[in-house]
C-alpha cells in the first residue's frame, strides 16, 4: 500500500523538522563532530530497517570500518522492527538537523519518501541500500545485488546438477498475495537459469507448469509463500510434498526458508534426494552448502553495500563526482556469486571455504 501525507500535511512536517533543528542547534557543542567539522570529517546517516538481522548489522559494521577510512562521522540508527517507519522519518529528519552530506537507507516503506525528499532538498545525498525506494527516484541511487542474476546462478547449477533428468520443482517464494520485486526477480532468475520461460515480467506462477528445461523436461510442483521464515519455509515444503511427494528440486526465496525447507524434507526421508538452492550468501549459509543441506547458494553483500556508500558520500562532499549506476542496470550492482562444492558442467563457483572469507552474519547465525 502506498502511503503518502495528507493534504495539508506539509506544513505540520516543516514545523517538526524546524524543531528538531533547533533541538540540535540547543545541544550542539563547539569541537564536537558535525557534518564538516574542523578536521574535516563529513557527516553520513546510516538508517536501516532493525539492528536484529544480521544481513543488516553486517552493514552497520562495515560503514563504521569504511567512515574511520574516509574520515567520516557516522551515526547509525535503525527502526525498533520491520515497518517501524516513523523512527526512521525522525532519523531523516535530525541527518538534515545535524547538517549531514548524505544518507543510506534500507528503508521501512513508503512512509519515509515525504521526509527523504526533503532531505535531498536540503541538500543531502540519498542512497538506497539493498532494495530500491518506490518510487526509485526517491533516493539518488540504489546500491543493491542483481536478484535476478542471483537466481539465475542457482537455477544454472540446478538445471546441470540434474543431467538431463526430469525435474519436479518445488518454487518456495516469498508471498502469493502481493508483488514485491525481490521476489519476482529471484523466482524469475532461477527460471530463467534452468532454462524456463517464466510467462510474466511482473509476477510469479505464470510460467507453463509443463514444458522443457535446457536438460529435459520439468514439472512445477507447487509455488508457495514462505514469508522468508524458517517456519514458512517449513510449511510451504510440507504442503508441497504432499501435492507431489516426487519433488526433486526445490528453490527458497532465501536460507531462513530454505532452512524450513530442509527440515521438512529431512523429516520426510527426503533431504539426500533432493537439491535445495537458495539466495543469500550468509556465513551460517556457507556453512549449509559445506555440510549438505544447500546444494547451492548466491551470495548478496550488504557490508559492500554500505562501505561503498560511505566512500561515495565522502567523495562527493569533497567535491568528486556523483556515483553512477552500473551499465545496463537502473543500480549499483555490487555483486553476486554462486557458492556450491561441485561444478557440474565446469560452472564457475566458489567454494564454501572460499566464500567465508566475505560472507556476512556468524556462522551459527546470530546477529554479530
Amino acid at each position: 500500500m502506498h502511503v503518502g501525507l495528507r493534504r495539508g500535511a506539509s506544513g505540520g512536517r516543516s514545523r517538526r523538522l524546524a524543531a528538531v533543528v533547533a533541538a540540535a542547534l540547543a545541544v550542539s557543542v563547539p569541537g564536537c563532530a558535525t557534518s564538516s567539522d574542523s578536521n574535516g570529517k563529513v557527516g553520513v546517516s546510516l538508517i536501516l530497517k532493525t539492528l536484529t538481522n544480521p544481513y543488516f548489522v553486517s552493514m552497520a559494521s562495515a560503514a563504521r570500518e569504511q567512515s574511520k577510512k574516509d574520515n567520516v562521522s557516522l551515526s547509525v540508527s535503525a527502526g525498533t522492527a520491520d515497518g517501524d517507519t516513523q523512527t526512521q522519518i525522525n532519523a531523516i529528519d535530525t541527518a538534515i538537523a545535524r547538517g549531514d552530506k548524505g544518507i543510506m537507507i534500507t528503508s521501512n516503506g513508503n512512509s519515509v519518501n515525504a521526509a527523504l525528499r526533503q532531505a535531498k532538498q536540503n541538500g543531502l545525498f540519498v542512497i538506497a541500500l539493498d532494495t530500491p525506494t518506490d518510487p526509485v527516484s526517491t533516493a539518488d541511487i540504489t546500491y543493491a545485488t542483481d536478484n535476478e542474476q542471483a537466481g539465475k546462478l542457482v537455477g544454472q547449477y540446478s538445471a546441470a546438477k540434474l543431467a538431463g533428468r526430469h525435474a519436479v520443482i518445488a518454487m518456495l517464494d516469498l508471498y502469493n498475495n502481493q508483488v514485491v520485486s525481490v521476489d519476482v526477480n529471484r523466482d524469475h532468475g532461477f527460471l530463467k537459469g534452468m532454462g524456463i520461460d517464466p510467462g510474466s515480467t511482473s509476477e510469479n506462477a505464470k510460467e507453463a507448469k509443463e514444458g522443457r528445461y535446457s536438460g529435459g523436461t520439468y514439472t512445477i510442483a507447487c509455488h508457495q509463500p514462505t514469508q522468508g521464515a524458517v517456519d514458512g519455509g517449513r510449511t510451504a515444503m510440507e504442503q508441497c510434498l504432499s501435492a507431489n511427494p516426487q519433488i526433486n528440486v526445490v528453490y527458497t526465496i532465501n536460507e531462513p526458508a530454505g532452512r524450513g525447507a530442509f527440515a521438512a524434507l529431512t523429516a520426510a526421508g527426503k533431504a539426500s534426494s533432493v537439491l535445495l538452492v537458495s539466495i543469500d550468501g550468509s556465513c551460517q549459509g556457507m556453512q549449509n552448502v559445506k555440510s549438505g543441506e544447500f546444494a547451492a547458494d548466491a551470495t548478496q553483500y550488504p557490508g559492500k553495500m554500505a562501505g561503498l556508500g560511505v566512500s561515495s558520500i565522502a567523495k562527493l562532499a569533497r567535491g568528486g563526482p556523483r556515483p553512477s549506476v552500473s551499465s545496463g542496470k537502473a543500480f549499483l550492482d555490487t555483486g553476486t556469486n554462486r557458492v556450491s562444492n561441485d561444478q557440474p558442467r565446469g560452472l564457475p563457483h566458489q567454494t564454501p571455504d572460499a566464500a567465508m572469507s566475505a560472507c556476512w552474519g556468524s556462522p551459527s547465525g546470530a546477529a554479530t
